[in-house]
């Protein structure tokens, strides 16, 4: 058991801990919360956030899906536009393409084609992102995929402490959220508020301040962004670090401030460089009047345009890794860019 601190009702949990706990706080203060998903019930899910949970509401609530992700997906916007509100895991993000048509064709439209009379609350959780040696149809980062759907709100996580709180707020949320959750980041630990609490949706947070760079990330690239900022700081660069935590709808407001502040913008996400969430944030800040505050061009530090390798060594080159990302920020500073 981890010890509650007194002074701030703080505790120490995992990542996974945190999901886990908020899952568990949903499902005893609301009989309709459900969990869906394969193996998720007696194996505890493929990562193993799910654990004890079918001991502790029983099959009727915890219930394994067959192999077949369309029709476990499909089952559960079924259940959510009849009143319930499941949760849905996928083993992984990517196996979410095998559900597009239950994702994107009627979780995310039914609510606008039916006139506001009718709402799909159900939550997908998507493991997502490399480093595990799982290779290419087990490693991508697809969050701008379904970032581009009206409709659906996207999150992605970078602490135990929003673990929790974002997904008691999808809850909450009468439209589909997907939370990309990445898997190196379960068995990271942090403080949690106890009890119930709502991180909202829609807005980013800001894990550094400075003045001479604003990086924007998200998920796992937070902290590493934020690792490249404190071996700068050393030089005397002062890197301010968004974490972006929301793909759909993300905060303009608080990356357009930043930059007005610094001048300087680098996004950085694993997903595929091109057609990404960088893209999105380059557009808008190129778009607003932030734009006239720049005195370096915009930086996308992006995955490689290649699916991500088997290998380990290919693996870290294909996605971003602290010293790449210092190495472009020092590269903005001294406007090589």
């Amino acid at each position: 058991m981890n010890a509650m601190t007194q002074e701030t009702g703080l505790r120490t949990l995992s990542y996974s801990e945190a999901i886990r706990e908020a899952m568990a706080l949903a499902m005893d203060r609301d009989p309709t919360v459900i969990l869906m998903g394969e193996d998720i019930g007696v194996y505890g899910g493929a990562f193993q956030v799910t654990l004890d949970l079918i001991d502790r509401y029983g099959p009727d609530r915890v219930m394994d899906t067959p192999i077949s992700e369309l029709g476990g997906a499909g089952v559960a916007v079924g259940a959510a536009l009849t009143g319930l509100k499941p949760i849905f895991e996928f083993q992984f993000s990517d196996f979410a393409t095998l559900a597009m048509e239950q994702i994107v064709n009627q979780a995310a439209k039914l609510r606008y084609m039916l006139g506001g009379e009718a709402s799909v609350p159900v939550v997908f959780r998507m493991p997502a992102g490399s480093g595990t040696g799982a290779a290419a149809q087990h490693s991508q980062s697809l969050e701008a995929w379904f970032g581009h759907v009206p409709g659906l709100k996207v999150i992605q996580p970078s602490t135990p402490e929003d673990a929790k709180g974002m997904l008691l707020a999808a809850l909450d949320d009468p439209d589909p959220v997907m939370i990309f959750e990445h898997k190196l980041l379960y068995k990271m630990k942090g403080p949690v508020p106890a009890g119930h609490y709502l991180t909202p949706i829609g807005k980013a947070a800001i894990r550094r301040e400075g003045r001479d760079l604003t990086i924007v990330a998200g998920a796992i690239m937070v902290h590493r962004a934020l690792e490249a900022a404190e071996r700068m700081a050393q030089d005397g660069i002062d890197a301010e670090v968004i974490d972006l935590r929301s793909i759909r709808p993300i905060d303009h407001a608080t990356i357009l401030a930043s930059v007005r502040k610094t001048g300087k913008l680098m996004i950085v996400y694993e997903g595929v460089k091109s057609f990404g969430v960088g893209a999105e944030i380059s557009a808008a800040v190129a778009e607003s009047d932030a734009f006239d505050y720049l005195d370096a061009p915009i930086l996308r530090l992006g995955g490689a345009e290649a699916p991500i390798p088997y290998n380990p060594d290919l693996e870290r080159a294909a996605v971003p890794q602290v010293d790449t990302i210092e190495a472009a920020a020092r590269r903005m500073i001294r406007r090589e860019v």
